[in-house]
């Protein structure tokens, strides 16, 4: 019977499984905090909450150790945040879908747009994070934030629409060409490269 009960609890993430998981991810979840918060100081609480809160919460298989401790940040950002009080401004769909946009920016114009993302009120920034950067489905992403699916998929597509506006400009600046009106046609120059990828 002892022996069945420690091989029963092996199976369960430790605290000290989720201190290394902390310690080894820090960059990554530290940066998932903060593109959340958009606060240097905010982001460093949601990152302490994140660990105490795995350490003290409702124990997990320790396979599942490293998303549940992304989920757990995105949790603290949510309450510390609460973005889904924040009024969300309709916009109409465009012919390009959010996949087509995605994979045709290069890593280093994601990089070069993270005050792009920073700078998005913050339900379209949590909305487009949790869908894009770390893979939530819309329903679980609706649930977390307290929201209908149609709110979501609302600020998402507002949310990247606001990035690719800011990419094409800054694109057209780098390359000297003067800036379309908001009437005229845009395209988007295809790069080499990955899309964003925020994984542990």
């Amino acid at each position: 019977m002892k022996q069945f009960l420690t091989e029963r609890t092996s199976l369960y993430a430790t605290d000290s499984d989720f201190c290394r998981i902390f310690r080894d991810d820090m960059s990554s979840l530290y940066m998932l905090s903060y593109v959340l918060t958009a606060d240097h100081d905010l982001a460093e609480k949601c990152f302490v909450s994140g660990l105490d809160d795995c350490s003290t919460g409702n124990r997990v298989f320790k396979e599942w150790a490293r998303s549940w401790a992304r989920r757990v940040v995105i949790k603290d950002a949510i309450r510390m945040i609460a973005p889904g009080n924040a009024a969300t401004e309709q916009v109409p769909a465009t012919g390009t879908t959010n996949g087509d946009f995605l994979q045709q920016m290069t890593r280093n114009e994601m990089a070069f747009e993270l005050n792009a993302l920073i700078e998005l009120p913050a339900f379209e920034r949590f909305a487009f994070v949790m869908s894009f950067c770390e893979g939530y489905a819309d329903r679980d992403c609706a649930l977390l934030l307290g929201c209908t699916r149609d709110r979501l998929v609302t600020a998402r597509t507002r949310a990247l629409e606001q990035i690719k506006d800011s990419v094409l400009a800054k694109n057209r600046l780098l390359e000297g060409t003067p800036l379309p009106s908001e009437s005229a046609p845009q395209a988007f120059d295809h790069g080499a490269g990955s899309t964003l990828a925020t994984s542990a």
